[in-house]
């Protein structure tokens, strides 16, 4: 299987290169390095994977997230960052982060982020585990809504979760669309994760 590319973008030169080592050294090719956001947006279309600080020069991390999933919606983003408040969690998740960790994580948990989102998951770093449960205690969902989001969580496809509980696929759509959005979550994958 042809390795996962990934871009390093961080603003310390020290940071690209002890990430470039033990991303090497876990079978990852490295496509680039950017130390702003722009530079970064520039290479959206040479990689799968991009690894992003949140505080860079140019435009941050976060507003970097967004745009490059503007640009090329395949790209999958890990954020690793020094960040652990909690709207900078949140709002990286909005703007479509697929992982998150913080940058005194052990190496371990930053490669298991970035070996998730290149398999297409979703990864949120234990450290920031009390955001997600925050920002789901906080969210008014419905009983409805929890029951579809507990089956979403499982793994089960729209179709199926509408013949289980006996209503329309449209009906499904609908209440995954309302979690989605209560629960600031850009796909199924983030919502899962959130509800696991």
């Amino acid at each position: 299987m042809t390795p996962a590319r990934v871009i390093i973008v961080d603003d310390h030169a020290l940071v690209r290169a002890g990430l470039r080592t033990a991303l090497n050294a876990a079978g990852f090719e490295i496509a680039g390095e950017a130390a702003d956001g722009p530079e970064a947006l520039a290479m959206a279309n040479e990689a799968d994977v991009f690894v992003i600080d949140i505080a860079l020069p140019g435009f941050d991390g976060i507003e970097l997230t967004r745009r490059l999933k503007q640009a090329n919606p395949k790209a999958r983003v890990a954020i690793v960052t020094m960040h652990e408040v909690d709207r900078d969690v949140s709002a990286a998740i909005a703007a479509g982060a697929d992982a998150y960790c913080v940058k005194n994580s052990d190496t371990k948990t930053i490669l298991d982020a970035v070996r998730a989102v290149a398999a297409g998951a979703a990864y949120f770093d234990p450290q920031i585990a009390h955001v997600m449960r925050k920002s789901v205690a906080d969210t008014p969902l419905t009983d409805r809504e929890v029951q579809i989001l507990r089956l979403v969580a499982d793994g089960t496809n729209n179709l199926d979760i509408a013949d289980r509980l006996n209503i329309s696929l449209g009906t499904v759509k609908g209440h995954i669309r309302d979690i989605l959005d209560k629960l600031q979550a850009g796909d199924r994958t983030q919502a899962a994760v959130i509800a696991l």
